[in-house]
């Protein structure tokens, strides 16, 4: 397999195994459950934090903009609204919402994980591994595996492998059982043809984590080319059980396995 057949691979594999990492901005979208409040500033927020949730993104926007008003310097407030822009197309009015929420509040991780995955998918890398490094380095940062993730699938878009794995790694150091992260590795090593790694990621993976669809396919590709047909056959059996109807055990049955 040629360097370019291995860096198209790898993609692939990222995005199809990709479980909350990168693309992901759960974080800073998590409101409380929304109840009535003497804030109106807040109350908008919430209001349009479950807009955005079920894809009202006009919706979203006017009361997002509404909470703005109220309280101008709510970071997280600019922040959403940026997300609910870029739903809308309007990538220049997302950008300056982005910008405006990172200097309200530098501190914010949430705030520049956000504005780091929405980099990535305009394809801006540089800019994106910036925002995700101030996240992961901000010391109140309770999550920072999930950044530093979120960076290693970013960087390996660009692509960068070895910076991913460096990422990935660095995750797995500060929480070791992280699944996404560990999946991920395990991806990158199969897209390396190091399939003895990617098996221990994977087997590491799924001691923590329940097997989907995609995962069990990826195991049944990885024990395949180690020659393992037992393990294959195991794997292939659980995902035709336990995923009938998903479209990777379509794939596996017209492939004939």
């Amino acid at each position: 397999m040629s360097k370019i057949e291995r860096i198209f691979g790898v993609a692939c594999l990222l995005m199809m195994l990709l479980l909350s990492a990168c693309v992901s901005t759960t974080q800073s979208t998590n409101a409380r459950k929304m109840e009535p409040t003497d804030d109106a500033g807040d109350f908008n927020y919430q209001l349009g934090t479950e807009y955005y949730r079920k894809g009202n993104y006009q919706l979203a926007r006017d009361r997002l903009e509404r909470a703005i008003e109220l309280d101008p310097r709510n970071a997280n407030s600019h922040s959403l609204l940026a997300l609910t822009l870029a739903q809308l197309g309007q990538h220049r009015l997302a950008t300056e919402s982005f910008d405006r929420a990172v200097r309200l509040d530098q501190d914010n991780s949430d705030v520049r994980n956000a504005y780091a995955v929405y980099l990535c998918q305009q394809g801006q890398y540089d800019e994106a591994r910036k925002q995700f490094d101030n996240a992961i380095n901000i010391v109140e940062n309770e999550g920072p595996y999930v950044m530093m993730t979120n960076a290693g699938v970013c960087v390996a878009k660009k692509p960068d492998l070895e910076l991913a794995e460096k990422y990935f790694r660095d995750a797995l150091a500060v929480r070791p059982s992280y699944g996404e992260a560990l999946i991920q590795l395990a991806a990158l090593k199969h897209a390396e043809e190091d399939n003895l790694s990617a098996r221990a990621f994977l087997q590491r993976y799924l001691s923590t984590n329940p097997p989907s669809a995609s995962v069990l396919y990826f195991a049944v590709e990885v024990e395949t080319q180690l020659g393992d047909e037992r393990a294959a056959t195991n794997y292939m059996n659980q995902l035709l059980r336990d995923f009938p109807g998903s479209a990777e055990a379509r794939l596996m049955l017209q492939q004939g396995r």
